[in-house]
């Protein structure tokens, strides 16, 4: 081969290895060895509530790795995010199914990773005030086994608590006459008590005692349960707590909203 042959060889060799990545990120595909970069350049996006940028990242990187589920879990958590960004109950219910094929794979492909497993319960616990009736009393019972595992597996994880005192405050509302209507309609609701409720969220503040969303539904359970004073001072505690996460400024209106009820 020629010397300037060999040049031109070279030189085309070394195009390819400069551009080929940029390409294909520019089609909107990650090469393998762009996927951590990817997952870092999203969480970086994650942390700064960048919810639509850190998708972008994530998404390409589903492409290589499809069955990546700590991937998988930080996309559903993303769609989780973009509901809280929109006012339209239809979209929102579109999001969370989107959320929930991303959790319910992450959830398949580990069952021995808490994240993976408590996922689909948070995107089940986030459309379910935009539910039908029966989705709602189909959805109850897939909330529960998925915080039941997600705990098994690390009863450590305070969200897993959070949700569980949730479900439990939801239910403990449930009135007679709607139970009825729902068992002969949709079958059995699954009963329970606000008692049940405070000590899941008592266990999410103590393993967790910087997050604010623990202290607001503590004091909507107080509320609930007819306990106005500590229903305000939980209330008011979470309120005083600076906004970190995605939900907290859309779980401080629901707070003020649940003073306003307590007059």
């Amino acid at each position: 081969m020629h010397a300037q042959s060999v040049d031109v060889f070279v030189m085309n060799h070394f195009c390819r290895f400069l551009f080929f990545p940029l390409l294909c990120l520019s089609a909107g595909m990650a090469c393998a060895d762009d996927v951590d970069a990817l997952i870092a350049k999203g969480d970086q996006c994650d942390k700064r509530l960048e919810t639509k940028e850190a998708l972008e990242n994530y998404l390409p990187a589903t492409k290589v790795e499809p069955n990546n589920p700590a991937l998988l879990v930080r996309v559903a958590r993303e769609y989780r995010h973009l509901m809280s960004d929109t006012s339209s109950k239809t979209e929102k219910l579109r999001l969370g199914e989107v959320s929930l094929e991303y959790a319910d794979r992450a959830a398949k492909l580990a069952p021995n990773n808490a994240e993976a497993q408590l996922s689909p319960a948070i995107s089940y616990g986030k459309m379910l005030p935009y539910m039908g009736s029966r989705d709602q009393v189909d959805a109850s019972p897939k909330i529960k086994a998925s915080v039941d595992r997600a705990l098994k597996l690390d009863p450590t994880n305070d969200t897993a608590w959070h949700v569980l005192g949730r479900w439990n405050r939801v239910l403990a509302n449930v009135n007679v006459i709607k139970r009825v209507l729902a068992k002969a309609m949709y079958g059995d609701l699954p009963t329970t008590t606000n008692e049940e409720a405070e000590k899941c969220l008592l266990k999410a503040i103590q393993l967790k005692p910087d997050r604010l969303m623990h202290y607001i539904e503590l004091g909507r359970i107080y509320a609930q349960m007819g306990r106005k004073e500590e229903a305000r001072k939980y209330i008011e505690k979470g309120l005083a707590m600076p906004n970190k996460e995605k939900d907290d400024a859309e779980l401080k209106q629901i707070g003020q909203q649940t003073l306003q009820k307590l007059g």
